[in-house]
């Protein structure tokens, strides 16, 4: 450990990098040589290097403590770091190391979570921890999710829902199928994740490093002209006092708390993230985020829940909504249409159970059509708008213009009603918008989607600047151009087609739930795509760049305040000094109060009730 101090110390002399190494490996190598000559070779120091007993000072002790608190430092460093990681490792611990899997005759093995193969049948038992990602195929159970999205509710999960391993199961008993395993689950990309953005080094770094550069030259020119004044006009020994004087200014000026200001605060909050459901893969996210003043957003998955479902059912004359919604559902269980999973998922959630159809048929662009009950039945888009009866007609009229999609049902020929399905907002967005709108930022959305589409939702949540019909290229131009204005941008979005956006922007924020590529182009994900993650991960950012600064201040006044102190400014007027003991224990101490105050942002509130108001840059 001893020895690694003066090889990295020769390491920053021969790389011409100077760092806190050299300081140390200089002041502790100059006091330990002249210990070592002095006790090999008294006789060739003259009287004036000399004590009063005749003696040659040793500093033996000293270059011993002055290694032992730098590492004793190092030591608290990697202790300060294996807390940061506290959070991934506590969720890893929450993965079971089995599996119950359900063989084909319907026994249970238990294998080891390594032998779980994707499509694997797997029973969560009441109590236990769900093993892998997966999809819910038999019973009913409520599962604490809080690991991952911090929500203290169970989440209900029936047959479809999907699965997460490491969450724990609630009362019920379910039966999974293993869709993602090993390294492809949420808890193993959440470890992936974070030892990325722990490796990866904030833009506000390059200010320690520059810093670095130029305060250790500095440093070594301050101990000269101590030991040049001791030398001079100090009390004898003269000599010894100047070395004494030197290697304290070299020893106290060591740059520990300049090195640990920064990776400190991000390392921390890169922990305090992932245990509120923001995986930060680019520590410079954290930085940048704090100053953005735009965000871009798109509909589709990240404003929306990226499902259609049922919002209205309007019935004609003569029926009721419960009669049309069965009557669409018995037809649409036999088809294929992309809306027919809402029709029949609306008809579920109100107990309705679809009567047989016979008679069945598709007819391409228009709809499906059978006999229900003894009538003919048909469901299927609105060909005549002015053949509805003027009821139904005014709210098909009013509902196209929300942004719904229409189906028309009809028995025997009469509008029997109509249903309107359409992506909903998800419930957070509308105040999530408002206080980043009351915070003083710009919301932009960027949709693929036709504007017919896009402008219902824009206008609901209070949007007024958008742009639709956008590919992907043209989505990342447009976050191009709001950057080229001098604003910046964090784009927020789910899908393949907002990778382009998401890595043009100077933050792409990802929703968990979206495709892999866009998660990958993102540098801050939020998992199961809770919108109120942006709020979370702004105030992350504003508490991590402003823990920075107050590490980076805390250092540059400690070495403005104790160097002249080490050199002796303080002697001729009150005969105080510092030996390199003290300055060594000093050093220490202001490289664990750095850490000690990084690790108050394990303690910083990340609700949506923060002050999220752009930072200064």
């Amino acid at each position: 450990g001893r020895l690694a101090v003066f090889l990295r110390g020769w390491a920053s002399l021969r790389n011409r990098r100077l760092n806190m190494f050299t300081l140390i490996a200089l002041g502790t190598g100059i006091a330990y040589l002249d210990s070592l000559i002095a006790a090999l070779f008294p006789q060739i120091f003259p009287a004036v290097f000399r004590t009063m007993d005749g003696g040659v000072p040793l500093y033996f002790e000293a270059a011993a403590v002055i290694v032992t608190l730098v590492l004793l430092g190092q030591v608290l460093e990697l202790r300060a770091r294996a807390l940061t990681g506290g959070a991934i490792r506590a969720l890893l611990d929450l993965a079971p190391k089995t599996a119950r899997r359900v063989t084909g005759s319907g026994a249970d093995e238990e294998v080891t979570l390594a032998d779980v193969r994707i499509g694997d049948r797997l029973r969560v038992l009441p109590g236990a921890a769900v093993p892998t990602d997966g999809v819910a195929l038999e019973g009913r159970s409520a599962v604490d999710e809080s690991m991952i999205s911090g929500e203290s509710l169970p989440v209900a999960k029936e047959p479809g829902a999907a699965l997460t391993g490491g969450t724990v199961n609630g009362l019920g008993a379910l039966v999974m199928r293993a869709e993602r395993v090993g390294a492809d689950t949420v808890l193993a990309r959440i470890v992936e994740t974070v030892a990325a953005a722990q490796r990866s080094r904030a833009p506000v770094q390059g200010l320690a490093d520059r810093v670095s550069a130029r305060f250790v030259p500095a440093v070594i020119v301050v101990a000269l002209l101590a030991f040049a004044a001791w030398l001079s006009w100090g009390p004898p020994p003269a000599p010894s006092n100047a070395i004494v004087a030197a290697v304290s200014v070299i020893i106290i000026a060591c740059p520990c708390a300049l090195g640990l200001a920064v990776p400190m605060s991000v390392m921390v909050a890169v922990g305090k993230g992932a245990g509120a459901g923001l995986l930060v893969r680019d520590a410079a996210a954290l930085e940048t985020l704090a100053r953005v003043n735009t965000l871009a957003v798109d509909k589709t998955g990240t404003l929306t829940e990226g499902k259609p479902r049922v919002t209205a059912i309007e019935p004609a004359v003569g029926f009721d909504d419960g009669r049309v919604l069965a009557l669409a559902a018995a037809l649409e269980t036999s088809s294929e249409h992309p809306l027919a999973g809402a029709i029949l998922a609306a008809a579920h959630a109100g107990g309705i159970v679809p009567a047989p159809v016979s008679d069945f048929a598709a007819v391409p662009g228009q709809g499906v059509a059978g006999v229900v009950d003894g009538a003919r039945v048909a469901v299927g888009r609105i060909v005549d708008a002015g053949a509805l009866p003027l009821p139904l007609r005014a709210r098909a009229d009013a509902l196209a213009a929300e942004g719904a999609t229409l189906v028309l049902v009809t028995v025997e020929g009469i509008s029997a009603g109509l249903i309107a399905l359409a992506d909903p907002i998800r419930p957070e967005a509308s105040a999530m918008l408002d206080k980043l709108r009351d915070a003083g930022l710009d919301t932009i959305l960027l949709s693929g989607d036709s504007r017919a589409a896009t402008a219902p939702v824009a206008a609901r949540l209070g949007i007024h600047a958008y742009e639709t019909g956008l590919r992907p290229a043209e989505k990342s131009a447009a976050v191009e151009r709001l950057r080229a204005q001098g604003r910046v941008v964090a784009m927020a979005g789910d899908g393949v087609n907002d990778a382009p956006a998401l890595a043009a922007a100077d933050v792409g924020i990802a929703m968990g739930s979206g495709t892999d590529i866009a998660i990958g182009a993102a540098g801050i994900m939020l998992l199961h795509g809770d919108l109120r993650g942006i709020l979370r991960a702004r105030a992350l950012s504003r508490a991590t760049l402003r823990n920075i600064r107050q590490n980076l201040a805390f250092a540059f006044a400690y070495n403005a305040l104790c160097v002249p102190i080490a050199a002796g400014v303080l002697y001729p007027f009150f005969g105080l000094r510092l030996t390199p003991e003290i300055a060594a224990l000093a050093m220490s101490l202001s490289s664990v109060s750095v850490i000690a105050n990084a690790l108050r942002l394990r303690r910083v509130r990340l609700g949506g009730e923060v002050d999220a108001r752009p930072a200064r840059a």
